[in-house]
């Protein structure tokens, strides 16, 4: 078993939603990415997303592309990713940690490779975003044999077949897509999520957090009354582009503790 699942009974049993953090690996700087991780932690998120860089992200909006393009500018890889995560484990092994990127990277070292190393540098599971659940029951049931989690992507357009495929094949936390559209845009319609989510929690029996579109304490407090975890990352990546880089960890930790006091209060 990851930390995934342990992280969310803990919050459950205390009545608290999990706060999920995301941020681009090796973004403003290679330097920055494992100072900013225990940043989101001091600052109370329960699990975190380190974004793989890649060049075509297609699932992001103009804020997260910036932040890969920085990241891309020095170089960073998956290999450097799995770095991050072992430096960060020598401090902290009890937040999760989810990989989150495209196909690309993986396939090019191996899907094997991948979990191995994942694996073996203490990540807890990953989110591919154009890995389709349909295509997925093969790198599901070895990511499931080496205690790693696979989180899928659900959304507003989601089918009954495509929520069928994920309650099978995914595991940790299901992680909705609020809006029809890129990371970053528009407002969430909390009252259209609830409806939403009614049905997917009919065959999903797994936490499911809610992102796109959370950028305040008032928004994740909303959400939190329908989900079981929200989900930010746009908006901190634009809290590390506002500010200088020798800045950055503390605004980050900053930003996120008035998210988590939104939530816990």
């Amino acid at each position: 078993m990851s930390r995934i699942a342990p992280t969310f009974a803990a919050l459950a049993a205390s009545k608290k939603t999990a706060l999920v953090t995301f941020i681009t690996a090796g973004d403003p700087g290679p330097e920055m990415t494992v100072p900013l991780m225990h940043a989101l932690v001091a600052g109370g998120a329960d699990i975190l997303e380190l974004g793989v860089p890649f060049s075509d992200p297609m699932a992001e909006g103009p804020v997260i592309q910036r932040a890969c393009e920085r990241a891309l500018k020095f170089n960073v890889g998956i290999g450097d990713v799995f770095g991050y995560v072992r430096e960060f484990r020598k401090t902290n092994q009890t937040t999760p940690v989810v990989l989150m990127g495209y196909a690309n990277p993986i396939e090019r070292i191996g899907p094997d490779a991948f979990i191995a190393r994942a694996k073996e540098v203490g990540a807890d599971g990953a989110i591919v975003v154009d890995y389709p659940p349909e295509e997925c029951e093969e790198f599901a049931t070895a990511m499931r044999a080496s205690e790693l989690d696979l989180i899928f992507l659900l959304a507003p357009t989601s089918t009954p077949e495509r929520i069928a495929q994920v309650a099978k094949f995914g595991s940790g936390f299901s992680y909705y897509v609020s809006l029809k559209g890129v990371t970053g845009a528009g407002n969430i319609d909390v009252e259209d999520v609830a409806r939403r989510l009614a049905p997917i929690r009919e065959h999903v029996k797994l936490p499911i957090g809610v992102g796109f579109g959370i950028r305040d304490g008032e928004t994740a407090r909303a959400v939190a009354q329908v989900a079981d975890a929200v989900v930010i990352g746009s908006r901190i990546i634009q809290e590390i582009e506002a500010t200088p880089k020798d800045q950055a960890v503390e605004a980050v930790q900053r930003f996120v503790a008035g998210i988590r006091s939104a939530l816990d209060s």
